[in-house]
């Protein structure tokens, strides 16, 4: 899930921003998927981040180019950005794979697509 643009609300005392409910859910669903899979407590001190994006293949496509992009010849170079995808999911591990996504001092991201769209992530303490 890409992350989107906050939203804005106006409360008596000012202003409330807000992610959109689409992009709450994944986070939240993210984070519980992982406290299910992962027994540990939340690392602590530098970390070094490899994150794999997995995207759905589109259906209308021939099979030479379906088979084009689930090689790897073919990578997704189209929205949304691979940025976009970094920032809801970082986000997502907050308080479970670490405390904060401020340790993450070495950051790498690809995006592939897949007939099986999904994240893998690889976390390594630096040292």
């Amino acid at each position: 899930m890409e992350q989107q643009r906050p939203r804005a609300t106006r409360t008596r005392s000012g202003v409330r921003m807000y992610d959109p409910a689409k992009v709450r859910r994944f986070k939240s669903s993210l984070a519980l998927y992982t406290r299910m899979n992962y027994s540990g407590q939340p690392l602590e001190g530098q970390l070094s981040v490899r994150i794999i994006f997995y995207r759905r293949i589109q259906k209308s496509l021939s099979k030479k180019e379906r088979r084009l992009r689930l090689s790897g010849a073919h990578r997704p170079s189209v929205k949304p950005d691979v940025d976009n995808y970094i920032k809801s999911t970082l986000d997502g591990f907050i308080g479970v794979l670490w405390k904060d996504d401020n340790q993450i001092v070495d950051l790498y991201a690809h995006k592939f697509y897949s007939s099986n769209p999904h994240i893998e992530i690889e976390v390594k303490k630096v040292g």
